[in-house]
């Protein structure tokens, strides 16, 4: 994760130093996304990528190009247990993890012509949940539940805007990595979004 931060980092203070007097009267974007998440590393074990939602805000700071990037990630994964957890004796297969994150970032946009290039890094956390099952073979039964994992996060992207005038669609890809284990592994991923921006700066200028 360092070495991608040291990657995202430069770029946006070399864009904020080399960009002169870039007015921008669109300073409040919504977003909304939909997507995926590819586990990567170890978290590819026992995880594996289904359909994310995104939702956040893109608040402009100055008047430049930098921005504030608060988002709600929903990423939902396959979930394959590797061993039982503690209390368990069995592993939870073919099952489904969710998670619950609200990330802050600081972002730079470079606007060229209806496009928009822009990175962001930033942190923040949440809750996963992942299955688990326990059996009781004298009444024939299974119960199910839900071990809940609270996870800090940070997080570097970068992404792509095209202007359609009232809003912008967008594609987007960015590294997760986390600080607490699950399963012994460490919960690193990377969400693929896409979606759309509308544009309500005209909402808050009248």
């Amino acid at each position: 994760m360092s070495r991608y931060l040291a990657l995202i980092i430069p770029v946006l203070l070399i864009g904020s130093f080399t960009t002169k007097a870039q007015t921008r009267t669109d300073k409040l974007y919504t977003v909304s996304g939909v997507g995926t998440s590819i586990p990567i590393g170890d978290a590819a074990d026992i995880f594996g990528p289904k359909i994310s939602t995104t939702l956040g805000l893109n608040l402009g700071l100055g008047n430049g190009g930098l921005f504030l990037y608060p988002k709600f990630s929903l990423h939902a994964f396959t979930y394959n247990a590797a061993r039982p957890d503690e209390d368990f004796t069995y592993t939870a297969q073919n099952g489904r993890a969710t998670t619950y994150l609200l990330n802050v970032a600081l972002g730079y946009r470079k606007m060229v012509g209806k496009f928009a290039f822009y990175g962001f890094a930033g942190g923040g956390g949440g809750y996963i949940l992942t299955p688990r099952a326990q059996v009781n073979n004298a009444l024939s039964e299974v119960t199910l539940s839900n071990q809940s994992h609270f996870m800090p996060m940070l997080e570097g992207g970068a992404g792509v805007e095209y202007s359609l005038g009232g809003l912008s669609i967008f594609t987007e890809a960015s590294y997760m990595n986390g600080f607490q284990k699950i399963q012994d592994r460490n919960f690193t991923t990377m969400p693929l979004t896409f979606g759309i921006k509308p544009n309500l700066s005209k909402l808050f200028n009248k």
